[in-house]
């Protein structure tokens, strides 16, 4: 009997899923990707609850996973198996459920989907979309604010009734007609939205004859929605920003000259000309030429990078003083500069934990507040025989200030001004949970190499036992100059920054793992460890002295190389007595200069326990464990070991983020509370796997962003408890001191838009 396996999402955690999930083979891995939309505005400004359904709908369709949806986010994401189902089928399904949805900012469009996309819009979507496109609602408030001072003056003025019922009704329709829309959108996705009760609290004042209450409530909530879609609109600037800097062409070399193409016609090989002034098209590495770029829009690096043949180069990043030739590698589609636009729009796709909660209750408050003015309508008028118009007018009222307008609004203006800051740092936070979740973290796992170290080995002894150091440091850089191993790199480097004369060599030849030997002026030089000179099976003079020093900096954490030369006319490999050791010079990963200050600066801002993971043995791990001035010491470590410290790490500590370069770090990375991965410009490996990415290889950008949630986090408790308070203040009012509507309506709009002008204040942290 064949039996069936039923796959149960909630079987397997989070960060046991991703952390297997990247070991499966990359063909399996593959398998699901995600697609992000643009969506246009829909329903009212609470309809978050309308983006749970659409949410709700779309994962039961046959290949999605998962889709995530924000419509004050803006943004649709969708993973999904791409075996059984497309972007473009994806696309078109939200589309048929009648939902306006754009292709995501990071793709280059062809020219036929150019026209496809600019095609006009026929009827009544053509009225509302030239309405919002030129900032009717604005315009409708400001025609029933004057609409509703006429007929006031009418009333008083005793005009005809005519007249100001005319006029009342013109500030009802320029006042209701955006919220009557967004209401009705909300019921046809089964929600009830705060715009069809404030549309009905308006209808309410009206019956019991206070139409100008009524006008009032509804110009005050024009004129708050105003508001709101402008704050909302600054949150979702960064990815405006992100979208100007790409350009549409580029000056390509075509057989002998360079033409200008657009962006899909170009591919990867060409040879791209970048002139002074101008921007980057797509990612490549540079042929020819020498120039500072800079790199903030991609890296938030605020001083420009020297680039010289061989250096790589991102899309949307400014060449400032050189010509360059650079050869593409990457299509726009691929570039890092599409990526980064596309980890944006996810980012706003994906709500914290505080909004999705909220989102969820929101129709349960909401019926809530309908039975609430319901009883209010019916209990007074039969159980104290208060006047039906009396008891309605309070119920009207009471709908207006329990509306959780402000409530809902709160998360996602703090949130996404958050995730906007960062981005414009360079600080990539993948969705607003990540936000949220990182001030939860009170433990910190680094990788050493590449991370609190440079990654790159330095000169850092230069030990003389005949000459002096600059002699000995010359003869070695002579001899080391043709090699492209990392050590022999340092020490020419440590040698061009003494000034040092670098004296061309010849007869070279490297001894593979031991060593090498080049012929350097009148001399034969050999660099290499103490295994290579015991293989020569020589004596050398000096030698005893140089395995000292050798081991006392072994002891140190240090690797180290011997010097020694002899006399030319020598065979090649062989020392006389003529033969000795000119010194030793040894090497170490040095830290970051900035490390201990940032290592000071994340205690300060919460973290109790720092600890470093690396591969190297525990003696060089506890030398730069001391320098940098972290708590702990995981050492000789396989990339299997770093998940096992960092589950003992978060056993102990609770939530802990691991900081790594996202390549042999991803399994750890996942397993983390939140992964970090550090200078992932154009690194796929980690903008795939870490839950926030530091684009530039900046340490502050750390305790930045932990200080960054922090205040996110403080902010949403802030907004959430102002916003509850005024509810409970507004309803005290009512019931005990006949608060009148008017005031429930300032009171309701006021405290909307005052939490969401706080939620932008983000947008200015500074650290």
């Amino acid at each position: 009997m064949e039996t069936k396996e039923t796959h149960q999402p909630t079987a397997v955690t989070h960060p046991g899923f991703a952390e297997y999930t990247l070991l499966l083979p990359p063909q399996l891995r593959t398998q699901w990707e995600t697609c992000t939309m643009r969506l246009e505005r829909q329903g009212g400004r609470s309809c978050e609850s309308c983006a749970l359904n659409l949410e709700r709908r779309l994962s039961t369709i046959p290949g999605v996973q998962h889709a995530s949806a924000s419509y004050l986010g803006g943004a649709l994401s969708v993973t999904y198996d791409t075996r059984l189902i497309s972007p473009e089928a994806i696309q078109q399904t939200v589309a048929d459920l009648g939902l306006p949805v754009a292709p995501s900012a990071c793709e280059i469009l062809n020219e036929a989907e150019q026209v496809k996309e600019e095609a006009p819009l026929r009827g009544a979507a053509a009225v509302w979309g030239w309405l919002e496109a030129h900032h009717a609602e604005a315009w409708f408030a400001a025609v029933t604010l004057i609409t509703m001072i006429l007929g006031f003056i009418g009333e008083r003025q005793a005009w005809p009734t005519a007249v100001v019922n005319t006029l009342f009704i013109i500030a009802y329709i320029a006042g209701g007609t955006f919220g009557l829309r967004s209401g009705l959108e909300s019921l046809r996705n089964h929600t009830i939205d705060v715009d069809l009760l404030m549309i009905l609290a308006a209808l309410g004042a009206a019956i019991v004859g206070e139409p100008f209450e009524g006008a009032m409530l509804l110009f005050l909530f024009s004129l708050s929605n105003v508001l709101q879609n402008f704050a909302m609109a600054k949150t979702r600037s960064a990815i405006s920003a992100l979208m100007q800097l790409r350009p549409t062409s580029a000056l390509v070399l075509r057989g002998e000259e360079y033409v200008l193409l657009p962006l899909e016609k170009i591919r990867i090989g060409d040879r791209m000309m970048v002139r002074p002034g101008e921007r980057l098209a797509l990612d490549g590495v540079v042929l020819a030429g020498e120039s500072s770029i800079d790199q903030s829009s991609i890296t938030g690096e605020s001083i420009p990078v020297d680039k010289v043949p061989g250096d790589t180069v991102f899309a949307g990043t400014m060449n400032k003083n050189g010509s360059l030739e650079v050869g593409v590698t990457r299509l726009a589609k691929d570039s890092t500069l599409a990526k980064l636009i596309k980890l944006v729009e996810e980012a706003h796709s994906k709500k914290a934990e505080t909004q999705r909660f909220i989102d969820a209750a929101e129709q349960y408050y909401a019926m809530g507040v309908i039975a609430l003015t319901a009883l209010a309508i019916v209990i007074p008028p039969l159980l104290w025989h208060e006047a039906f118009n009396v008891a309605f007018y309070r119920a009207m009222t009471i709908m207006v200030a329990a509306s959780p307008c402000a409530i809902v609004i709160s998360t996602p203006a703090t949130v996404l001004s958050a995730i906007g800051n960062g981005a414009r740092r360079g600080i990539l936070f993948k969705g607003g949970i990540y936000v949220e979740n990182a001030a939860t973290v009170k433990a910190i796992a680094f990788d050493k190499t590449g991370t609190l170290t440079t990654g790159k080995p330095q000169v850092t002894d230069v030990v003389a036992l005949a000459g002096s150091e600059d002699e000995l440091l010359a003869l070695a850089a002579a001899a080391e100059a043709r090699s492209e191993h990392p050590l022999a790199q340092a020490v020419v480097q440590a040698a061009k920054a003494r000034n040092l004369p670098i004296a061309e060599a010849s007869a070279f030849q490297a001894v593979t793992g031991k060593g090498i030997e080049a012929q350097v002026w009148n001399v034969k030089v050999h660099i290499g460890s103490l295994r290579y000179f015991e293989s020569l099976s020589l004596a050398a003079e000096g030698l005893a002295t140089a395995v000292t020093t050798v081991t006392r900096l072994q002891n140190e954490g240090k690797t180290s190389v011997v010097v020694a030369q002899l006399e030319a006319g020598n065979g090649a490999h062989a020392m006389d007595a003529r033969a000795h050791i000119r010194g030793v010079i040894a090497f170490a990963d040095v830290i970051r200069p900035d490390a201990p200050a940032v290592m000071k600066a994340l205690r300060a801002n919460g973290i109790q326990h720092i600890v470093m993971l690396t591969g190297d043995n525990r003696r060089v791990a506890e030398r730069i464990a001391a320098e940098v001035g972290v708590d702990a010491v995981y050492a000789d470590l396989l990339p299997e070991d770093k998940v096992t410290a960092v589950k003992e790490v978060r056993a102990k500590y609770g939530a802990v983020a691991m900081v790594g370069d996202g390549v042999n770090d991803a399994p750890a990375l996942a397993t983390a509370t939140i992964g970090i991965a550090m200078g992932a410009a154009g690194t796929d490996v980690a903008l795939e796997t870490a839950d926030v990415v530091l684009m530039s290889d900046n340490l502050q950008n750390l305790p930045f962003m932990i200080g960054l949630s922090h205040k996110t986090r403080r902010m949403l408790w802030v907004n959430l408890g102002f916003a509850l308070f005024m509810i409970g203040l507004m309803l005290a009012a009512i019931f005990f001191s006949d608060l009148p509507l008017p005031l429930a309506v300032i009171g309701h709009e006021g405290g909307t838009v005052l939490v969401s002008l706080n939620g932008l204040r983000l947008l200015a942290y500074r650290g």
